[in-house]
């Protein structure tokens, strides 16, 4: 007997969509077949003419973007407050602010990022499952901390500002 054997018809899409696959693949690395000329003059030509369209295009986005950069909010009034000084803001500050204060950081600095905005400094003493030992270091350290108004840009970043060792 003569036994005949037939392809799924899965296997034979799935074998034509393979072919395909590498035919476009080699055509795509084929080389062109006729390459432009180019000499050194009428480069150098092509060269200035795309740099002067370049040049035009650049100078009219920038004279669009003055009026954008002109009201933009250049600096944040409170930064000395987010860490770089002596005093920390429990509102905007990201936790590695409280790195140099000892005993602060993990544990009561990731339960001030977590909670707040803060009113006060008083409002801190009030977050849910804050131990006895952390409100002892959090009052160790009650004269460096201020409550500024929350700002979006840095509320954002508190608990993770994206920096790691």
């Amino acid at each position: 007997p003569v036994i005949l054997y037939s392809l799924p018809p899965n296997t034979v899409k799935m074998k034509l969509a393979i072919f395909a696959t590498l035919l476009s693949t080699a055509v795509a690395f084929a080389p062109n077949a006729a390459p432009a000329t180019q000499t050194a003059l009428n480069a150098e030509g092509d060269r200035r003419a795309f740099l002067g369209k370049a040049a035009a295009v650049g100078a009219a986005i920038g004279a669009a973007a003055i009026p954008a950069v002109a009201s933009a909010k250049v600096d944040y009034e409170n930064i000395v407050y987010l860490g770089g000084g002596t005093i920390v803001d429990v509102n905007n500050a990201n936790v590695r602010a409280y790195l140099r204060m000892p005993g602060m950081y993990p544990a009561a600095a990731g339960k001030i990022v977590s909670h707040g905005p803060y009113k006060s400094i008083a409002d801190v003493y009030a977050i849910p499952g804050l131990t006895s030992a952390e409100k002892d270091v959090i009052k160790k350290y009650e004269s460096r901390f201020t409550a500024k108004e929350p700002s979006p840009e840095y509320v954002i970043d508190r608990i993770n500002n994206g920096l790691y060792r």
